[in-house]
């Protein structure tokens, strides 16, 4: 029974993804509600008939009190058969409609519509370009994936097990006071009209104070999981109290936009029992008033103190479901500012998967500055032949960096264009470029997952053999074997740790080369590869790098000249343009800036922040 209720809704079922999702709130809950939409009417339907249950055991609770004036002969006579009808629907037919009512709420919508949001979310926002996370806190991201979901389930659980029960319930006690007289409805009405102002004055403020509270948090999660993410840093500048300083500004701003949303429930609850107080004393008052005049049977009296005591309890159940309601929005709203954001470097309309033949690149008056005025690239033109090495060579943010960028796409720029094999990959898709690219980056940051999850993620349907046969190319096979982890776990299975800090960064680095040596792509991007590497590693492990260049085309960035100086072609990169351009020998006989550079390096590195 639990699996048909917890199945009706596939969480994860295909769906019609968008650059752009709503920004306003409802339509962006809608959206998300769509397969959901069966349900939520069957649902409704439930509570609805739930409420009118509870209404209708107040009213026959008052018909059983005015029928028990007859005698227990006549009693059993008369209502006997009524009696023990009502009595099995209520142990029988009662609780199972309530079961079916909570089966919906529990089983089908609550476990699966966060799940749904948490699902498309996380979708949604890989699709997000590299600069998007790097304009944001990688914590207050997944802090709002996580916590917008459960914010949104509880909104829709609170509309039908609190909402809309409450409204059903208000619409047959009014029916119930009616049918007795309809004189009972104005003490009703009234405390009705005050109760509905202190709702509107409560959800006006209570929106924007949990939206504010929301962001506070989701801010004092992003710094406590930055420091926790450097930590290294922290340690090695002995910076633990200025952390400390710069997550408590966080953390008190949390304390503070709590406080404020905290008042307002105080305020809230103290005239609800004022509220409350005058509807006991002016229903239950007429009600007896009515039937001193003998205009009310004691059953009146009976069933009428029953609803106001009922309703006395369930104001406060209301108030704090609908602020809840309202809160929670306010965190679905806050969430919203990361889920909702609309893609900004998408494929083409009409994107191919880009087809491989040579390995050409062609940079066609390449710029991008970043949106500044300065940095960045300038009408870079060159052509790069199949199977060529190219060396890029330049002062720190010279914009080799942001070359590389443009070539695997984290940024459009922002005019020229890169062509492979003359396909400008503006227009081909994001996925099959990046897979026909292979990148060994200075900073060799890995999955913390393990080693063999790790390498497999150049290839993850390459076999064992293949995964450790790129580990023995790489170096990295023989201290794999050795590796251990606090669980147990030994060699391949090893975990690295979040982003392999359990390595060092050479063993970290091979592990790198070994991804990229299986993916096995045609055009190769080396980003200071060497560069954690010890000189005997280093030198153990240039072989297999040329081995790796054999029939791709290279591109190599590097500070240690010595290790591009045997590429086909060099480019000397600086101010955003090539000034420069040819081979090792070429360059020096020039006796330009490449010259300079191989002059002043010390122990084979750039001087690269010298004066000009």
């Amino acid at each position: 029974m639990f699996k048909f209720f917890e199945t009706l809704v596939d969480p994860y079922t295909p769906y019609r993804e968008t650059d752009a999702p709503p920004t306003d709130l409802w339509p962006f809950m809608r959206d998300y509600a769509q397969p959901f939409k069966k349900v939520f009417v069957l649902a409704a339907i439930m509570s609805v008939i739930v409420a009118a249950i509870e209404v209708w055991l107040i009213y026959y609770m008052g018909r059983i009190v005015d029928v028990l004036g007859t005698s227990p002969e006549a009693f059993w006579t008369d209502y006997g058969t009524e009696v023990i009808v009502v009595g099995l629907f209520i142990l029988i037919a009662r609780p199972a409609l309530q079961m079916l009512d909570v089966l919906l709420l529990n089983q089908t919508i609550l476990p699966n519509f966060g799940t749904l949001i948490r699902w498309r979310s996380h979708k949604h926002v890989l699709r997000q370009s590299v600069g998007w996370f790097e304009n944001d806190f990688a914590g207050r991201i997944a802090n709002r994936i996580m916590q917008t979901p459960p914010a949104a389930g509880e909104v829709v659980f609170q509309v039908f097990d609190a909402i809309s029960f409450a409204l059903a319930y208000l619409v047959g006690a009014a029916v119930l006071l009616m049918l007795a007289d309809s004189r009972l409805l104005l003490p009703l009405a009234l405390w009705f009209a005050l109760y509905a102002c202190l709702i509107a004055w409560t959800v006006k403020r209570v929106g924007p104070a949990s939206q504010a509270a929301s962001d506070a948090r989701s801010t004092t999660t992003g710094r406590v999981v930055d420091a926790y993410t450097n930590i290294h840093s922290v340690k090695m500048f002995a910076h633990h109290d200025r952390e400390l300083t710069y997550a408590k500004d966080a953390i008190e701003m949390t304390r503070t936009t709590f406080i404020a949303e905290m008042r307002l429930y105080t305020i809230m609850d103290v005239v609800l029992v004022t509220l409350n107080g005058f509807l006991i004393v002016s229903v239950v008052g007429w009600a007896i008033v009515l039937w001193s005049q003998g205009a009310a049977s004691v059953g009146v009296v009976a069933a009428a103190t029953a609803l106001t005591l009922r309703l006395n309890a369930m104001t406060g159940w209301i108030m704090w479901a609908l602020t809840t309601f309202f809160r929670q929005l306010g965190v679905v709203a806050e969430g919203m500012e990361t889920i909702a954001q609309p893609i900004s470097l998408v494929d083409s309309k009409n994107a191919q998967p880009l087809v491989m033949r040579a390995g050409q690149i062609d940079l066609d008056a390449l710029t991008h500055h970043y949106g500044r005025e300065t940095g960045g690239l300038e009408a870079i033109t060159t052509t790069i032949q199949p199977g060529e090495k190219v060396g890029l060579v330049g002062r720190s943010g010279a914009g080799k960096s942001t070359l590389v960028k443009l070539l695997l796409r984290f940024y459009d720029p922002e005019a020229g264009r890169i062509l492979i094999d003359g396909q400008d990959i503006t227009q081909v898709t994001q996925d099959s470029l990046r897979l026909n690219i292979g990148m060994v980056q200075q900073d060799s940051s890995l999955l913390h997952r393990s080693v063999r999850d790790n390498i497999l993620y150049g290839r993850p349907e390459a076999s064992e053999a293949d995964m450790i046969a790129a580990a023995q190319q790489a170096q990295a096979h023989d201290f794999i074997l050795g590796l251990a982890d606090p669980q147990g776990r030994t060699g391949y299975d090893a975990q690295v740790g979040e982003r392999g800090v359990k390595l060092s960064g050479g063993q970290r680095q091979r592990v790198t080369l070994a991804r990229v040596i299986l993916k096995n792509a045609p055009i190769l991007v080396l980003d200071e590869a060497t560069s954690a590497l010890d000189s005997e590693v280093e030198a153990a492990i240039q072989d297999t790098l040329y081995q790796m260049m054999e029939g791709k085309t290279v591109i190599a960035i590097a500070h240690r000249l010595s290790t591009i100086a045997q590429m086909d072609r060099i480019l000397v990169i600086d101010g955003g343009k090539i000034v420069e351009d040819g081979t090792h020998d070429a360059l020096l006989a020039q006796g330009g800036l490449y010259s300079d550079f191989w002059a002043r390096q010390s122990g084979g590195f750039i001087a690269t922040e010298a004066a000009e």
